[in-house]
């Protein structure tokens, strides 16, 4: 999209348009002729944005309506990449333009310059389809021709180990020297390591293969492949990861480490046969990513104070609780960080070892050889621990010495998967825990879980007022002046992938172990009974801290609703 190439009609076009008046147009030729005076050639659309008389897209519908061409948002309307992927990134940055969607049979390529007929040639020949140019904004373009040609960098993979190097070398070059599957699989993880992705799953259908991240906890597809492509992409990822590519009927799992964009990142890979071909999922661990604080990762200042008191006792039990994927490991790496000293020895027990912590000793759970949770529980009490942490309670034994570890003097933090903070106390007792050790070792109880953040580039306000909300939400935090609030609900543009959230924060409710509890457990009291206790004591509940965190605006009252009951 060329800004400005015919002054005279750009002007004319943007005042039909009602855009700009006749007064703003002469105000932007008078700061055109001022930069040529200086020798620097600005064109008009720029002079009109700089001055902010009007945005890019204004500019860019403008310039459409000349062309008698169709204007897209790439924000909006995203990329097919099975349409970018016809052309190689070299291609798309020589002619800046970029396949976006097929329509009616066409591709329709959003260019730069929408009147370039030897590009538009060139690309017909290399695709095989009519081209339609459309016009979007220089910038959204720029972004997306920047973002493909990033995906489709190679990656340099990192063996542990010399002979596995070397059988990797030999299957490559033998069997799977598949150009299109290796710089298929190049972006595809790329483009995970970009979005954030925790995971990425690979899927053969009756009559495609879908690629799918888990951005923020939620799956999006982001490409559809044709089938017959999947044996190789299958192929490529089993050799990257060290495992057997002639065995397709049992599941197999192998590690990949890779560098890309000066991150090393761990891949855990697992292949799972299915009707249509083997389904491929990698679990993506960013290994230079910094471990949070407890601030950072939302914890409420109320309960932070009274969280921090209990992380600093000499003994006693800690429980994180939430479902899987709720960032239990997390707050247990973010807690660990923040009391971890050289006066301390601080040793974990963990089932996979997700991060590595200098200063801490990390144990590998392995079933296997009979390093369980219990049997290592049981060791490292004879390796003098100050602090243990038991990456999870999953029965009856582990639960009794963890129990007896933090009244033997240790402080001890595990998880359990239980919906609420007090539900986590009665789960003990159903685990065959006797009340008297609950109630003499457990100091405290942490629930919680993820919310989305909404992306701060597109949230977008609205208003309610104070009997819509309180209609609809009772337990609203109104203050009793506020007679409307502003909320904000998502949009989706190019910065957040269209999703219209960036980025995760706990939802958090901490129940203290007081006298008043303690008295309960010893009676086997229920799990309404503890928590009417804990509110009446002060405790905010998950959903109580999620309803601040949108009245904050920091996440929207639909996606609290999606993870908190």
């Amino acid at each position: 999209m060329v800004m400005g190439t015919e002054v005279g009609y750009l002007g004319e076009q943007l005042i039909r348009m009602g855009i700009v008046t006749e007064d703003q147009v002469k105000k932007a030729l008078d700061l055109q002729a001022k930069n040529r005076a200086k020798g620097i050639k600005i064109l008009l659309g720029q002079a009109l944005t700089q001055l902010g008389f009007c945005r890019e897209d204004d500019i860019a519908r403008a310039m459409a309506k000349k062309w008698s061409l169709d204007f897209l948002s790439i924000n909006n309307e995203g990329i097919d990449m099975s349409a970018a992927n016809l052309i190689t990134p070299e291609v798309a940055m020589k002619y800046k333009l970029l396949p976006i969607r097929f329509k009616d049979g066409k591709l329709q390529v959003a260019m730069s310059n929408p009147n370039d007929i030897i590009a538009i040639d060139d690309i017909e020949l290399m695709t095989g389809y009519e081209v339609q140019p459309v016009v979007v904004v220089d910038r959204e373009l720029n972004a997306a021709l920047q973002q493909f040609y990033n995906m489709s960098k190679g990656i340099v993979q990192q063996d542990d180990f010399e002979e596995e190097e070397e059988e990797i070398n030999t299957l490559e070059d033998d069997e799977i020297d598949e150009k299109p599957a290796v710089q298929l699989v190049n972006q595809v993880l790329n483009q995970a390591v970009r979005t954030n992705a925790s995971d990425v799953h690979i899927d053969p259908q009756e009559k495609y293969t879908r690629v799918r991240f888990r951005i923020d906890g939620v799956l999006h597809e982001i490409t559809q492949q044709p089938l017959k492509m999947h044996p190789t992409i299958a192929s490529r990822i089993k050799v990257m990861g060290g495992m057997d590519i002639a065995k397709r009927r049992i599941p197999q799992d192998g590690r990949i480490t890779v560098r890309i964009e000066d991150k090393t990142v761990d891949i855990r890979v697992a292949t799972l046969p299915s009707a249509h071909g083997e389904k491929i999922t990698l679990r993506l661990l960013d290994r230079s990513s910094k471990i949070l604080t407890m601030e950072q990762l939302g914890f409420p200042e109320g309960h932070l104070k009274y969280y921090e008191q209990a992380i600093r006792l000499p003994y006693g039990f800690i429980l994180i609780t939430g479902p899987t994927g709720s960032g239990k490991s997390t707050t247990l790496y973010a807690t660990l960080a923040s009391i971890n000293s050289p006066e301390k020895n601080i040793i974990t027990l963990e089932d996979p070892i997700e991060r590595r912590m200098e200063g801490i000793n990390q144990i590998q759970m392995n079933v296997r050889a009979g390093m369980t949770f219990a049997s290592g529980l049981r060791s490292i009490l004879r390796s003098d621990p100050d602090i243990i942490m038991v990456g999870e309670i999953r029965d009856m034994e582990t639960a009794k010495i963890a129990v007896e570890s933090a009244l033997t003097g240790h402080l001890v933090f595990s998880t359990l998967h239980t919906n609420d903070a007090p539900g986590a106390v009665t789960r003990l007792g159903e685990m065959g825990v006797e009340p008297f050790l609950t109630a003499s070792s457990l100091v405290g109880v942490v629930a919680q879980r993820l919310c989305r953040v909404l992306c701060p580039v597109c949230k977008k306000a609205y208003t309610l007022t104070r009997q819509e909300l309180i209609s609809s939400v009772p337990d609203f935090p109104l203050d009793p002046s506020e007679e409307e609030i502003t909320l904000y609900k998502p949009v989706g543009c190019m910065s957040c992938n269209r999703t219209g959230f960036k980025g995760r924060i706990g939802v958090y409710e901490f129940l203290r172990v007081t006298d008043t509890i303690q008295k309960l457990i010893l009676q086997r009291a229920s799990t309404n009974e503890i928590r009417n206790a804990a509110l009446a004591e002060g405790m905010n509940t998950l959903r109580q801290d999620g309803l601040i965190k949108v009245k904050k605006g920091i996440t929207s009252m639909e996606e609290l609703l999606r993870v908190v009951v």
